[in-house]
């Protein structure tokens, strides 16, 4: 059965605190009985020096008076607290036993006599008569100097250790009783962790970080995570790469918002408390986002809030993506309602028998666009395409520019390395930006040259026009996101949008003055998307 944290830190504290309170027992223990054996060794010797110097025992001694010592040394035993007090002469006979009056006239026994009859006061710890024992053996001498006797004092060791274990047994009550709290602590405490962490398990909190760390990386948006300090805590890549902050997260956290991202009104404390925002226009370090804001409340404490933020300008090149779209879908709608017009008419004149001027009609009408026509449609494999290079040359034709391709204009097949999508992008936005760059040339409008080839080894892109050129002040940014010369609408994506697919199709763009005036983009895009060079774009002006 697999324990939960909860069971695993329980069994965890009890097992530390068990076995340091034994430790700890087993210590006291030891420490306790030392000192006990060590008071009662003095205890011991100090009594026994006393009666040794006693002159009433030094004079019966000497007279080797058994019942004198006898009736004299009871009363001193009475008040004694030690196990036995033994008397004996300097042949080592018993003179006197506290215990065992019997033993008088017997031998003592220990065999530790020797030291003391030389005058030496020594406390050992030996079996006598009465078993293991802690004695403190000193001379008798008379007013010569002359040993006559011994005066043994003596605890049993077993005395001294019921001594000890009564000490031990009281703390170790205390102890249990101790233990026991700190078991129902540590229950209680147990369960407020198990609470705190909503119940999960170490693994299961180390799984949830590294999954929320690798979202957190994942995510396209920027994702700033700040306490209520305003301090941050978490940071992204994302983040970090839309707001140009070099430094990795670890340097960034701690940090307060405003060092990071300038100060403005997104950031106001007062609006930050009241209320959530979501996909509010801001700047964020020169950079237009949308920004939400999300506060993080824990039990209905306010604990920081979540900001994440987007480049507007990425909403804005899908839009214009999708805008290009729909302009292929009117564009083909416009061609449409002309030649149903064209057919109309047409049919009008044949109905009233006007036959001449019926051909007349086709023949202005049709030849050049029918040459435009056949030639597109049998040089072009994708309908798509087919329909974008239609509606440009018609809106061209509209805005007084014609569109001149070249004869040796083809795509027979798909190409490997761009999508159908990324391509109309690429050759939309160059004609656009060449049509425009004609119209506001002056008069007259020359035509704008057109290659769209693929060989075996590269698609060539080629458009060159006769227009105002780019402006030198711009030249070096002009594929930098928001560069544009328009003032009008929003602009400078186009260009971006192109060098972001060619380079990442692994082609090359050149881009060159058309003299005496206009300009013309070359872009090499290689036909095999697993053999692309690598990306370059030059200006060869």
């Amino acid at each position: 059965m697999k324990l939960s944290f909860q069971y695993k830190l329980f069994i965890s504290l009890v097992a530390f605190f068990s076995v340091l309170f034994i430790a700890l027992g087993i210590y006291y223990y030891f420490d306790a009985s030392r000192q006990l054996y060590q008071e009662m060794s003095a205890r011991a010797k100090i009594q026994a020096e006393e009666i040794a110097l006693m002159p009433n025992l030094r004079q019966q001694v000497s007279r080797h008076d058994p019942q004198a010592i006898q009736a004299f040394m009871q009363q001193i035993a009475a008040h004694s607290d030690a196990s036995f007090i033994v008397i004996g002469d300097r042949q080592g006979v018993h003179l006197f036993h506290s215990v065992h009056p019997e033993w008088v006239g017997t031998r003592l026994v220990g065999g530790d006599n020797q030291a003391v009859l030389e005058g030496k006061s020594i406390t050992t710890i030996r079996k006598g008569g009465l078993g293991v024992s802690l004695r403190s053996k000193t001379p008798i001498v008379d007013d010569a100097g002359r040993v006559i006797g011994i005066v043994s004092v003596g605890y049993l060791t077993s005395y001294l250790d019921s001594i000890t274990l009564t000490k031990v047994i009281n703390i170790f009550i205390a102890a249990v009783l101790l233990l026991i709290a700190l078991f129902i602590f540590s229950w209680y405490f147990t369960r407020s962790i198990k609470k705190q962490i909503f119940s999960l398990e170490p693994r299961e909190i180390g799984l949830l970080v590294r999954q929320q760390k690798a979202m957190m990386e994942s995510i396209f948006e920027g994702v700033i995570v700040i306490d209520r300090q305003r301090r941050i805590e978490v940071i992204n890549h994302a983040a970090r790469s839309l707001l140009g902050l070099s430094q990795p997260a670890r340097q960034l956290r701690g940090k307060s918002i405003d060092s990071v991202i300038s100060p403005q009104p997104f950031f106001a404390s007062g609006d930050m408390l009241e209320r959530d925002t979501h996909d509010e226009l801001c700047r964020f370090n020169q950079l237009t986002v949308l920004a939400s804001r999300v506060r993080i409340m824990l039990e209905n404490t306010l604990q920081g809030w979540v900001i994440t933020f987007r480049d507007r300008n990425e909403i804005n090149a899908l839009t214009a993506q999708l805008s290009q779209v729909k302009r292929y879908v009117d564009n083909l709608r416009i061609m449409r309602h002309e030649q149903l017009n064209r057919m109309t008419t047409l049919s009008g004149l044949l109905h009233m028998g006007h036959y001449d001027e019926a051909i007349r009609y086709i023949q202005a009408q049709s030849e050049h666009a029918q040459e435009l026509l056949d030639f597109i449609s049998s040089h072009f494999h994708s309908p798509t395409l087919c329909g974008l290079l239609l509606g440009k040359a018609t809106r061209a034709r509209e805005k007084g520019v014609a569109l001149s391709f070249d004869p040796a204009c083809r795509i027979d097949r798909p190409l490997p390395s761009l999508m159908e999508s990324e391509l109309i992008s690429i050759i939309g936005n160059l004609l656009d930006n060449s049509i425009e760059a004609t119209q506001r040339a002056e008069l007259p409008h020359e035509p704008v040259e057109v290659l769209i080839q693929l060989n075996a080894r590269e698609l060539i892109i080629e458009v060159a026009d006769r227009g105002v050129g780019i402006r030198p002040d711009i030249r070096e940014r002009i594929f930098e996101r928001g560069v544009t010369t328009k003032t009008r609408g929003d602009h400078g994506i186009g260009l971006y949008l192109i060098e972001h697919y060619v380079t990442q199709a692994g082609g090359t763009i050149e881009v060159v003055d058309n003299a005496p005036r206009g300009t013309i983009f070359t872009l090499f895009i290689p036909a095999d998307a697993h053999a692309c060079p690598q990306p370059e774009v030059h200006d060869a002006s």
